[in-house]
């Protein structure tokens, strides 16, 4: 993948992103109970797009929200939404964040990063101790990859099996998640 690609991609797509959004908010609930977002936590959100998660962490009454995305349309979308959050525009995989986080939170996302275990790798170094990764999707793996096959194969690797994830991100904490069904995608880890 052209990392290229990728931004030019999202920038084109980021005036229609949250309108073309497939959305479950039982599937979301799921999602964020097992990354264990709660109250009074720090969370960075990973190619965070326009913010389609910040209500949800805003609903559990967060500490902070940090929100990084390549494409800097995506962010300037989220920049006017969500006023007071801190918004970053660069690459996750290689980003110097300005501290550690409870949750990090990689939604609808990780078939877009070329190198998996690198990202996986440099996001746990921003982890605090006892915080949880999370790699999530809102729908089936085999969903995603098919709509990625048709829509944006070539900004998008295959999104691996839930059990070769958890294979990758054991080397960085205790894998206390893991489901890959009809509905949804995750794993995820603590430190």
């Amino acid at each position: 993948m052209n990392l290229q690609e990728i931004i030019d991609y999202f920038n084109l797509h980021a005036h229609t992103w949250d309108e073309e959004m497939i959305r479950s908010d039982a599937v979301i609930g799921r999602i964020l109970f097992g990354a264990e977002v709660t109250a009074g936590k720090d969370i960075l959100d990973i190619a965070c797009g326009t913010g389609v998660l910040f209500p949800d962490y805003e609903e559990r009454c967060v500490k902070s929200i940090t929100g990084i995305d390549i494409s800097s349309e995506m962010i300037a979308i989220a920049g006017k939404k969500f006023p007071d959050v801190m918004l970053l525009s660069g690459d996750a995989s290689i980003f110097d964040f300005p501290k550690t986080y409870d949750c990090i939170m990689i939604y609808n996302a990780f078939p877009h990063f070329d190198d998996p275990e690198k990202l996986i790798a440099h996001l746990s170094g921003f982890l605090k101790e006892g915080g949880t990764l999370t790699v999530a999707h809102g729908m089936s793996r085999n969903r995603i990859n098919r709509h990625h096959d048709e829509v944006a194969v070539h900004v998008s690797n295959e999104l691996m099996g839930a059990d070769e994830l958890s294979m990758m991100m054991v080397k960085y904490g205790t894998v206390t998640v893991k489901i890959s069904d009809d509905t949804m995608y995750q794993v995820t880890i603590r430190k």
